[in-house]
């Protein structure tokens, strides 16, 4: 068996050992009440990306496009 005791690796001791933490817990909590926020950051953020990506296009092609054709 993989992960009776006899055959657990160092790290996983390791890695169970930290779950135990007051970090650790602090952590999972905190990452799961912020993870809706975080989520809305991002799809806010790359909407305005994608706003200024469009606008940069369009005056690329304003201003450039007759230098692209020849």
């Amino acid at each position: 068996m993989k992960h009776s005791p006899q055959f657990r690796s160092k790290r996983e001791e390791e890695r169970e050992a930290l779950k135990h933490t007051t970090g650790y817990k602090v952590w999972s909590v905190m990452f799961t009440l912020l993870y809706p926020f975080i989520a809305i950051f991002t799809f806010l953020f790359s909407g305005i990306v994608m706003i200024f990506s469009g606008i940069s296009r369009v005056l690329a092609y304003l201003f450039g496009g007759s230098h692209a054709r020849r």
